[in-house]
């Protein structure tokens, strides 16, 4: 039995959802969470085995959840209605991203391919992430390689940083791979000094 808590800030949603699993010979509805507080709360006491978390919400988002998640147990399949944070999803942790579209036996496959430990990306995320990927990494840096970059100057390991950001260990090693391209270097050590050169960190 696949154990389910469903996430989202609208309680027509959330009962649109349960009735998308009621039919289920293998999926239990565990409990509904309105933000992304209640959610890690609610999670600790029923110990699902799968969220559905939507990331919008008033109050700690989808995204911050998720993060606190990491380590419970529980994967997270994100249902959302925008495609546009596809990235820092995944990157929080993250086991796949569908869109509300989505219709119901699309989204109870879904359920059980996460609780399989597979990726379950709607098209639409897909593409956003392909994108991403093939972005020549040129160019300022982004918000979060900063963040990553201060962490490493301040002698943070990757594993730390990671925990620090709520991201994990993969994504830091790809946010200094960009990083290393940006600033035209080969490693963490030379990354620092030539950041502190171009006056993108300060003593």
């Amino acid at each position: 039995m696949i154990r389910l808590l469903i996430v989202d800030d609208h309680p027509i949603v959330r009962d649109g959802l349960r009735a998308a699993f009621d039919g289920q010979d293998d999926v239990e509805v565990a409990g509904e969470a309105a933000d992304g507080a209640q959610a890690i709360e609610l999670a600790a006491a029923t110990r699902p085995d799968v969220v559905l978390m939507d990331l919008r919400m008033p109050g700690m988002d989808g995204v911050t959840a998720i993060g606190r998640l990491r380590g419970s147990g529980a994967r997270v399949l994100v249902l959302t209605t925008f495609d546009t944070d596809v990235l820092p999803a995944l990157e929080a942790g993250a086991s796949g991203y569908l869109l509300k579209d989505a219709p119901p036996e699309e989204l109870v496959r879904a359920v059980r391919a996460t609780h399989r430990g597979e990726t379950v990306l709607a098209p639409a995320a897909a593409g956003r992430l392909a994108e991403h990927v093939r972005r020549p990494a040129r160019g300022a840096l982004s918000d979060r390689e900063l963040q990553v970059l201060r962490l490493v100057a301040g002698g943070a390991t990757n594993r730390e940083a990671a925990a620090s950001l709520f991201i994990s260990e993969a994504s830091v090693k790809t946010h200094l791979v960009h990083i290393y391209a940006k600033l035209d270097v080969a490693d963490r050590a030379a990354a620092v000094g030539e950041a502190y050169r171009r006056g993108i960190l300060s003593a």
